[in-house]
């Protein structure tokens, strides 16, 4: 029996959709957005509408027919931890989401909302598998330096088990034998380190880690606090300043990593700075997370949008090259099949669909 599945992954600077009829993409389209026209709604679940709108309308224009879709699967979000699978989208996750009971905001939170609002109107099932809240770290991975405040499991697993899978059958070895350390180069930013199949500590884009296009990353702490409370930012402001203004928008005004290059190419001394600090700082996350698996590494896989950038890639390989010999270079992301696949395998029954609580 055939599927056609609609796929949709909102991300920080667009929102990825696609078509698959079973295990093949049959239309795939990315539909990006300014960051001037983000940056005017206060919280990103105010893009929601925004975005449907126009998942809604490049459909319209492609004369696409939604009314022979099986499934529609949105990317899961933080939400509260979870174990890794393929999840119903329940009234239960859109109130959470609608209350904010969630870890953090991230755009991949408007996946499960507007998957379930085109599925609701086609009478099907909308789903959402492996979010960004899957928990699998030990419990050395929680402890931030003040009891107070725990580290989250948030990062871009989807992606990430992805790839380290395809390494594992690259090196011709079961996924739950291998080590990896894997670096997620998008909008965001995720260093991983995955100790034989399961991802026992990872960076968190929204709140440590190497600064990213849109991310601030971990900043000195004293200065922080300073910010704060002598310039008397208000929540949501900092909010907004930690997550989408800051990095390298926050120093060059641009997150566009093309454009950044291009200036450098021309001369722009001040652009070749931050761009090299930004190396940079992801190649001592990635030291840090080799000392996690204590240097017993099979490979180093890097993904992502900025993997398509040859210079970029080069530049952190000049850093930690003597790290690991085995080096694997996946650019983009998966997310799309990954999705697609996990909700094939619900309907095909091979595989148990969750029910989020």
């Amino acid at each position: 029996m055939d599927f056609t599945i609609l796929v949709i992954n909102p991300g920080a600077g667009s929102t990825r959709v696609a078509l698959f009829k079973n295990e093949k993409s049959i239309f795939e389209e990315n539909i990006r957005y300014r960051a001037e026209e983000l940056l005017k709604f206060p919280k990103i679940i105010d893009q929601y509408q925004f975005r449907k709108d126009k998942i809604v309308a490049l459909f319209e224009t492609k004369g696409i027919d939604l009314k022979s879709l099986s499934a529609v699967v949105g990317r899961g979000g933080p939400f509260k931890p979870l174990i890794s699978g393929t999840y119903f989208v329940n009234e239960k996750i859109i109130e959470d989401i609608n209350t904010g009971n969630y870890q953090s905001e991230h755009p991949s939170l408007l996946g499960a909302m507007i998957a379930k609002e085109i599925a609701d109107a086609l009478n099907i099932s909308a789903y959402f598998v492996d979010p960004v809240s899957v928990d699998e770290f030990w419990e050395l991975s929680r402890f931030s330096g003040l009891k107070e405040i725990k580290r989250k499991a948030l990062s871009h697993a989807l992606n990430v088990r992805m790839v380290a899978k395809k390494a594992a059958q690259e090196l011709g070895k079961p996924y739950e034998e291998c080590n990896f350390v894997i670096i997620h180069l998008g909008t965001g930013i995720t260093v991983a380190a995955h100790l034989r199949g399961k991802q026992v500590d990872s960076s968190n884009a929204n709140e440590d880690g190497p600064f990213s296009p849109q991310r601030t990353g971990a900043l000195p702490t004293m200065g922080l606090v300073k910010l704060c409370f002598e310039e008397k930012y208000q929540l949501s402001d900092m909010k907004k300043k930690l997550n989408r203004q800051g990095g390298m928008l926050s120093y060059l005004g641009s997150d566009d990593i093309q454009e950044i290059e291009n200036r450098i190419t021309e001369g722009d001394k001040e652009a070749e700075l931050a761009y090299n600090a930004m190396v940079y700082q992801i190649a001592k996350e990635v030291g840090a997370y080799a000392a996690v698996l204590k240097g017993e590494i099979q490979a180093i896989i890097i993904t992502g949008g900025i993997a398509h950038s040859k210079r970029f890639v080069d530049g952190l390989k000049a850093w930690i090259g003597f790290l690991c010999k085995k080096f694997y270079v996946y650019p983009g992301e998966g997310e799309m099949k990954a999705l697609a696949l996990g909700v094939l395998r619900v309907l095909r029954k091979e595989e148990e669909v969750k029910e989020y609580k």
